[in-house]
């Protein structure tokens, strides 16, 4: 299999918890706080936390990682932007403290160790003809600097040059420095100068100041990048020239060796590696989840597919494929949630939902503990809830979120908590008008409610009420215990954590929240007992729980509860139909002036975009007047922009009917996630491209086909280009398939131990025969994993000869592979780092 036929996806978990021991500033105690970095790329920064030297952060990153990085680093800010330390680890060092958390020391930095990017040279040595009347031969070094690629941006510019210099001698005592002309406003620019350097071999008569070719050999190569600034000066080998260090590359001459060109590309290092000062910065705690998987094509998953598909006809379910991957997965958060986007991507979510519903409920006596723990079903729903619910969520509760921060209103009604001056009733009478707004808000959605929600809730309602006949109180049981409890109440204990945009770091922000997600929680117990604050710890609740406990809240609850618990619904009526627009993805960007004026300055400006159901808008900034609104039937496609384009990073364009709009994002992270949830969008518009044109048009041209037509058809498809009908979602069921895949291999001495339980069941049974696993049917269970068994090996033979594939396609040199540093991506097949 050629290693261009597998698709490699990379993604990173990582939770910045705390810091311990920070330092003291010259002016007291500040504010601190994190930036996560790829390279020197900032992806995600943490909130502040004010005045500490032990401050917690508590906050998470998840994301794919769309480009290739060396090291994974978290530096640790004091407010506003000086810098205490960081933490930094290589790529392929990652595995070392996966899914663990792990104290790491701060380290110090220094302007010259903070490097990216890599350089592409070509070097030989030639022979010549010294003119001498002996014809001795001389040599030559020829140093080509061809181009640089993903060099950093330095106070918002980058306009680099390379300095060569060659260094040999015996003592390394003669030295020639040359420089290559500036390229202006590009962190990739293209160079392709070439510089000879002469190196006279020893005459006739021993001239000493001339060497032999062994001393050359023992020389060395030095190509340093610099960003030319005018405010800054260095010292650079004993020559002055402005600029800010970039990176450089050192190459012993004698691995240039004296006969073919050498043509490689170099990853650049620092100057030099800084010593640790005797001050003590602490340390950091982290725990990192980084996995690269390789995705093949559809047919090397298909039977496992058609195992796992099957599991809600075995018969007893725990038999069946998609059981066993949960019994052997150390969380059931990572077996459940690519079996949701499986199930649901080929229609059989309800029935598998169905079987495992019917499993639990046989062996479930009291109705009040009915899907109340952590099992495969609940954790399924919940992965549910979140894959398909969070749209849903931001439009009921995120208003009143915003209201909150906006009003920063006391809320504490705990008089053991209460702050000097404030009154209990006058806070309890805000936290109520809160709680009624989310509680008008979610009784009142049942309509909107995602379809496959309803599909689960409804399965899960009849199933119970089939078994608990006499029960009246068990159909909203199971459905309010699901939507409330795992799903709005630790969505307002957490917006962000639900993808919820929100600034709720403020500590009385946080406890009304609390709160709230208290009242919202107690809420499933207003519909199965005459008094929901029975057994309620907290004695100050039970005011504010009585202002919900009259019939009007009771009848408005079980409404919704029906609502949502029936699988027929009004198909006009679904959130995505509202008035009101729900907000998928808002955040800054700089945009390109469309220049609509004929004389107008196409010039970029910085503005604040926001992405809703409906349409795309921007404003000069947050809460400011509406610019411009581009309605989601007029983006026509979504793509990437060639970076020749503007000579700038992470930009795209969003194609419209007369004309495309030019955006830039502020990291890879960013620009993935707006290219992903803009192409979802508007990938069924009617009028949808096929063709696009990659690069810009500038100066009566497109740069990608040279067409002067600014209206002609594009040159290359459309990413997408054949729309994904009747399906809920673009799940990607192959990449889903990967990740079971990988789960299934990591636990294989489970899975051994499995099937030597089945056997000496077999063997004893009817005896007193102890097993690790508990089995019900041994049979059914053994044959299964025989099946699991070969679906896997079969799989991992795949990824063994890719490997192989990959090891012999490997160029040490390439663009891929670049020398100089040890972070190289793993040829694997899933990979968990």
């Amino acid at each position: 299999m050629a290693s261009k036929d597998v698709r490699i996806t990379e993604s990173l978990r990582i939770k910045i918890g705390e810091a311990k021991n920070l330092p003291f500033s010259q002016n007291g105690l500040k504010s601190t706080f994190c930036s996560l970095n790829l390279d020197r790329e900032e992806i995600y920064r943490t909130a502040a936390v004010e005045k500490s030297v032990n401050p917690f952060y508590g906050e998470e990153f998840f994301g794919e990682i769309p480009r290739q990085f060396r090291y994974l680093s978290c530096y640790v800010y004091e407010k506003p932007d000086k810098v205490i330390g960081k933490v930094s680890i290589r790529r392929r060092e990652l595995g070392k403290y996966h899914n663990k958390e792990h104290w790491f020391p701060i380290t110090s930095l220094g302007a010259s160790t903070e490097v990216q990017g890599k350089v592409h040279l070509e070097l030989k040595f030639e022979e010549c003809l010294n003119g001498h009347p002996d014809n001795t031969v001389s040599h030559r070094l020829v140093v080509r600097v061809v181009e640089c690629s993903d060099l950093p941006v330095t106070n918002g510019a980058c306009n680099p040059y390379a300095v060569v210099t060659l260094t040999y001698g015996k003592v390394k005592n003669r030295e020639e420095v040359k420089r290559t002309n500036l390229r202006k406003k590009t962190i990739c620019p293209q160079f392709d100068e070439a510089f000879f350097f002469d190196l006279e071999n020893k005459c006739q008569n021993h001239d000493r100041n001339l060497y032999t070719i062994e001393d050359v050999f023992s020389g060395e190569l030095r190509v340093s990048l610099w960003h030319k600034e005018s405010r800054v000066a260095r010292e650079v080998l004993g020559g002055m020239f402005p600029g800010v260090f970039l990176g450089e590359v050192k190459i012993p001459l004698r691995d240039v060796g004296n006969s073919d060109t050498q043509n490689s590309w170099y990853f650049l290092r620092p100057q030099f590696q800084l010593k640790q000062s005797g001050t003590e910065l602490g340390s950091l705690r982290l725990k990192i989840c980084y996995s690269t998987e390789h995705v093949f094509a559809s047919h090397h998953y298909d039977d496992l597919r058609n195992l796992l598909l099957q599991s809600s006809d075995v018969e007893p379910i725990s038999s069946s494929a998609a059981y066993i991957l949960a019994r052997v997965s150390d969380n059931l958060q990572d077996a459940a949630q690519p079996l949701v986007n499986i199930f649901l991507h080929h229609g059989k979510l309800v029935h598998i939902i169905q079987s495992l519903a019917a499993y639990e409920i046989e062996k479930t006596s009291d109705p009040n503990t009915l899907f109340r723990g952590n099992t495969l079903l609940t954790k399924m729903v919940d992965a549910l809830m979140k894959l398909v619910g969070l749209p849903y969520l931001a439009y009921l509760i995120k208003p009143t979120i915003d209201q909150i921060c906006m009003d920063h209103v006391s809320c504490e009604i705990d008089p053991a908590r209460l702050p000097e001056g404030e009154n209990v009733n006058t806070n309890m009478e805000a936290l109520g008008s809160y709680v009624q707004q989310i509680f008008e808000a979610i009784t009142g959605s049942g309509l909107m409610c995602p379809k496959p929600m309803c599909e689960v809730f409804t399965t899960l309602k009849q199933a119970a009420c089939r078994h608990f006949p006499d029960k009246t109180s068990v159909r909203y049981q199971v459905v309010s215990g699901f939507v409330f409890l795992r799903f709005f109440a630790p969505a307002i204990l957490g917006p962000r954590f639900f993808d919820i945009p929100s600034d709720t770091q403020d500590a009385g922000i946080s406890r009304t929240l609390t709160l709230i997600s208290k009242t919202i929680q107690g809420l499933g117990n207003l519909v199965s007992s005459k008094s929901w604050s029975c057994g309620l710890k907290e004695d100050y609740m039970v005011p504010l729980f009585d202002l919900f406990s009259d019939e009007r809240h009771t009848d408005a609850l079980r409404t919704y509860l029906d609502v949502i618990s029936t699988s027929v619904q009004n198909e006009q009526e679904t959130w995505g139909s509202q008035d009101m627009p729900v907000l998928l993805k808002d955040g800054i960007l700089i945009k390109r002036a469309q220049g609509r004026k004929r004389f107008g300055m196409k010039n970029f400006k910085q503005r604040y975009f926001c992405l809703t159901n409906k349409s795309l808008s921007y404003f000069k900034c947050k809460g400011a007047l509406q610019l411009c609104e581009i309605p989601l039937c007029n983006i026509l496609a979504v793509e990437k922009l060639e970076e020749r384009s503007f000579k700038m990073k992470y930009m795209f364009q969003i194609i419209q009917p007369t004309r495309a709009l030019y955006v830039q994002a502020s990291n890879c992270i960013d620009e993935k996630e707006w290219l992903d949830v803009l192409t979802k969008v508007s990938l069924s518009n009617q009028d949808r491209l096929r063709l696009y044109h990659p690069a810009a048009f500038i100066n009566g041209h497109w740069l990608c086909c040279e067409g002067v037509d600014q209206h002609s058809e594009g040159c290359t498809p459309v990413s997408g280009s054949v729309p994904i009908t009747n399906l809920p979602l673009d799940i990607d069921s192959d990449r889903q398939m990967e990740k079971i895949h990988a789960l299934f291999l990591a636990h294989m001495d489970k899975l051994e131990a499995m099937q030597d339980a089945c056997g000496a069941l077999e063997v004893y049974a009817g005896g007193k025969f102890s097993v690790p696993v508990e089995i019900e049917d041994s049979k059914s269970c053994f044959e299964m994993l025989n099946e699991i068994f070969r679906c896997v090996v079969g799989l991992e033979q795949a990824h063994l000869q890719y490997r192989k594939n990959v090891q012999r396609e490997h160029k040490q040199g390439s663009f891929e592979s670049p020398i100089g540093d040890d972070s190289i991506l793993s040829a694997g097949g899933v990979t968990k780092l």
